[in-house]
């Protein structure tokens, strides 16, 4: 969790919005720190969490949460946290020598006419029980992320296929159970494409169901040691509708730095 973020957001774990759809992306850059900075705000807020790791191991976001002070170990064993590690049950589900809730989950991979059902009702039984009776403590609103939906468009899922499960989820989540959804688009180096299976154009789509964007881009200037980069926040939702702000920012072992264009101190 980036205190630096939450400023500028005006959130924190102990104050934050519900009912927000918030869309990360990159282009040229990698917007992975992101994704890290709200898995540990979430489990830190005390909510319960769905995480698709789509492109990733267990053991990579744990290992990176552990130096951002939240064990998902834990979190996992007190049933806070749900974890689809597609990387490990992609090969049961290929071959087809497993039956299991996961494996269902990730069952367009093997079909001729791949859609995301089986998605979906992994991530409504992960989050609709949340507090439930099964559940040894009580958690607050769900949350849903995905890393990364870009992914999917690889393994032949189309964009409207993707699109239909994430409007799907923001209605259940969102909405009817007032949680939040934090998903992740990769964007190609041609932001024009207009091609409709690219991820640009299902960049474009989501961009109108969210509530908040965070865009990462790199410095048009090229590599830089003290500037990863320049993120774009956009409000969308309630209140500051379509207000923009512009923050170059420098990722740290255990943290991230976000400030103005050309204050830095590399550039002062």
């Amino acid at each position: 969790m980036f205190p630096e973020l939450n400023s500028i957001l005006s959130s924190s774990p102990e104050n934050f919005t519900e009912g927000e759809f918030i869309l990360l992306s990159d282009r040229q850059a990698d917007a992975s720190f992101l994704i890290h900075h709200y898995l540990t705000f979430y489990l830190r807020a005390r909510c319960r969490v769905c995480f698709l790791g789509l492109v990733q191991s267990f053991s990579h976001y744990s290992v990176v949460s552990q130096r951002l002070g939240v064990n998902l170990t834990q979190a996992k064993e007190k049933g806070q946290l749900v974890f689809l590690e597609a990387l490990k049950a992609s090969p049961g589900v290929l071959l087809g020598d497993e039956s299991s809730d996961k494996t269902a989950a990730l069952d367009y991979l093997r079909s001729p006419c791949p859609e995301l059902r089986g998605l979906y009702e992994f991530v409504w039984n992960s989050l609709s029980r949340a507090g439930g009776e099964d559940a040894a403590e009580s958690w607050g609103p769900p949350v849903l992320i995905i890393d990364d939906l870009s992914v999917l468009l690889s393994l032949g899922v189309s964009a409207g296929a993707i699109l239909d499960f994430t409007h799907y989820c923001q209605a259940t989540i969102c909405s009817q159970l007032q949680g939040s959804m934090i998903a992740l688009v990769r964007c190609d180096d041609e932001e024009y494409d207009e091609d409709e299976e690219s991820s640009n154009y299902l960049l474009k789509a989501l961009s109108h169901q969210c509530s908040l964007s965070l865009r990462v881009e790199g410095l048009s200037t090229g590599y830089c040691r003290d500037i990863h980069g320049q993120v774009e926040i956009w409000w969308r939702g309630r209140g500051i509708k379509n207000q923009r702000k512009i923050f170059q920012y420098k990722v740290h072992d255990k943290g991230a730095s976000f400030f103005a264009p050309g204050t830095s101190r590399a550039v002062l």
